[in-house]
């Protein structure tokens, strides 16, 4: 042997098992940041395809300043950044835990004659050398992922993204990946390493780094039974543990409340309505013009799904509140407005049901600088209209504001009463899954030469917003399922840390029962104490994130405490705690007393 350093190698051998988490997590990261860097920069050479085929080669020099392409890469970096901190806490508790199992091993070093500065380099090092199978395994996932990704927007969305790149390789996500993983294990690696140089010789008689620990304050048995405060004790008097494993808890809630955000975005950006239409028939000069007539035929017609009209009358003198103002009145059939309710467009306390029929009940548009409220009355020619919903956004705008202008939304026989008008301005028709465009081509025929017929089935944004929701998701999902291997592996190496104590009280009289609530009691101290960190900054993170991307281009839009995430969180919390207490506990149940005493 040539000098120590020719130890890691063998060590990573000998340790395989242990370092298999530490690997999972450094892939992890070099995976998620190589397809994170390459979707955007396929989305750049996409959009530069866009520019060109638009404007030609000129249009490129103002790249940098394109909003699409800075929107791209500033998600990237932000995902980056998240990943690193994930990659960095994820990979730290796992090499603690490895550092904490090999306490004899560090201690026998130190016997030999192996300085705190040598043996910082050898874990550092020893990290590293992980990053060789690693780091290319990371980015080649990460770049077959990629391809998988833009395959599916190619052919599976297509619309706008039917330029995507195919099978591209982004020498930006390749460098990223590699530098991501590099960074990750020098950071992630200084903590263990400062902690293995200060495993002292006699450590390596003891085997157990934890017994050199001063504790400073007494378990208090007053509040919980001894084996749950014990548990809690373990979980809170190893400060940089705690740190790391409830920062593992933490990080995973940030991410999943910042993520949700994204959602909420994309969904403001393409709302998905129940009654968007496939056709629109319009009348050339925007009159109610149209004979109910067609109406019904088309209803009728092979490859429709659903038909519905508005008729509309603009600039309609009413009274509000012993004043003369201008307002707008718009019908809905009774599907539009069942779509308000299916889509939750109606703000709290609304009665829709008022609304069908030949009532004096409308709908109007909630805006906070117009004085109408729910139960209000509006007056237009000799009827008097109450106010029976509100609705949380303006469809009939491109950023869902009012503009200071009142909207009525009546039913189709209160339209037809208050003005005598039958005849629609607009015939919307949703088609079935296999309408062909025959079923169409058809009921283009029967349209006449006052209106304008509008095929909008490649205007559909449903594929995208579903593309974008599930890119989002299943990041999550990574996610979460690494964290969740982590913990597991986390508690299982604190357990082993700490076997020969659990062996002691086994020995003075603690049952088999009684050691399993103690390593539960500790999993879920970090449990909560994560779950509350986490909620808190992801919370105003959550709260930031909306501020910046949602309200300022819909002012409409409120932030509010998304309390189905948080319980989705509570869920996920609880889960993860019960699966990474079961192996720890079941290894301890199957393990005599003798054996854990002498366990080194």
């Amino acid at each position: 042997m040539k000098s120590y350093l020719s130890l890691i190698p063998i060590s990573a051998k000998v340790h395989r098992r242990q370092n298999r988490m530490t690997l999972l997590c450094i892939i992890f990261a070099v995976f998620l940041v190589t397809a994170v860097f390459s979707m955007a920069d396929m989305g750049v050479r996409m959009e530069m395809e866009r520019l060109v085929g638009k404007h030609g080669s000129e249009a490129l020099q103002g790249m940098s300043s394109n909003p699409t392409v800075q929107t791209l890469y500033l998600a990237a970096i932000l995902l980056f950044i998240m990943i690193l901190i994930a990659g960095v806490l994820m990979i730290s508790s796992s090499i603690n835990s490895n550092v904490a199992q090999r306490t004899k091993f560090f201690g026998m070093m130190r016997c030999i004659g192996m300085s705190k500065k040598q043996i910082k380099r050898f874990v550092r090092l020893e990290a590293l050398n992980w990053c060789k199978t690693a780091v290319p395994v990371g980015v080649v996932f990460g770049i077959i992922i990629t391809w998988g990704l833009c395959a599916f927007l190619r052919y599976g969305v297509a619309g706008e993204f039917s330029t995507m790149p195919l099978f591209g390789v982004s020498v930006i996500g390749i460098l990223c990946g590699t530098i991501v993983g590099g960074i990750t294990v020098l950071i992630a690696s200084n903590s263990p390493a400062r902690r293995a140089s200060k495993v002292s010789p006699v450590s390596a008689v003891s085997g157990n780094a934890e017994n050199t620990q001063s504790i400073n304050k007494p378990v208090n048995p007053h509040i919980f039974k001894i084996e749950t405060a014990l548990g809690i004790h373990h979980a809170v008097s190893a400060k940089k543990n705690l740190i790391l494993m409830t920062g593992s808890f933490a990080l995973s809630i940030i991410l999943f409340l910042s993520f949700t955000v994204l959602i909420d975005f994309v969904g403001y950006l393409m709302p998905q309505s129940s009654n968007t239409s496939d056709i629109n028939i319009s009348s050339n000069d925007n009159s109610n013009s149209i004979d109910p007539a067609l109406l019904e035929k088309i209803s009728v017609m092979q490859g429709v799904k659903e038909v519905f009209g508005r008729r509309s009358l603009l600039d309609v003198s009413a009274k509000i509140s012993n004043h003369t103002d201008k307002i707008d009145l718009i019908s809905y059939d009774d599907f539009d407005l069942e779509c308000l309710s299916k889509d939750k467009q109606l703000k709290a306390g609304s009665d829709l049901s008022k609304v069908y029929g030949n009532s004096n009940y409308v709908l109007t548009i909630y805006d906070e600088s117009l004085p109408l409220q729910l139960g209000d009355t509006v007056t237009v020619g000799s009827d008097t209209l109450k106010i029976a919903g509100m609705l949380k956004y303006n469809p009939f705008s491109e950023n869902g504001s009012t503009n200071g202008k009142l909207t009525l939304i009546t039913s189709g026989e209160t339209f037809n009463r208050i003005t005598g008008i039958a005849d629609y301005s607009l015939i919307m028709v949703q088609t079935t899954k296999n309408a062909t465009d025959k079923d169409v081509t058809a009921i283009r025929q029967i349209v006449n030469d006052d209106a304008t017929f509008h095929d909008k089935r490649e205007q559909r944004t449903t594929s995208t917003y579903m593309a974008f929701v599930t890119f989002v998701y299943g990041f999550l999902a990574i996610i979460t399922l690494v964290t969740v291997l982590n913990i597991m592996n986390s508690i299982s190496m604190s357990v082993s840390a700490k076997i020969k104590q659990y062996g002691a009280m086994r020995a003075v009289g603690m049952d088999k029962r009684q050691i399993t609530k103690m390593i539960a009691s500790e999993a879920f101290t970090y449990a909560v104490v994560g779950c509350i960190v986490g909620c808190s900054i992801g919370l105003l993170i959550s709260k930031f994130l909306y501020d910046i991307l949602i309200t300022p281009h819909f002012p409409y839009a409120v932030w509010s405490i998304p309390v189905v995430s948080l319980i989705v969180i509570l869920i996920f919390v609880v889960g993860a705690s019960i699966i990474a207490v079961h192996n720890p506990t079941r290894r301890i149940k199957n393990t005599s007393v003798t054996e854990t005493i002498n366990e080194l």
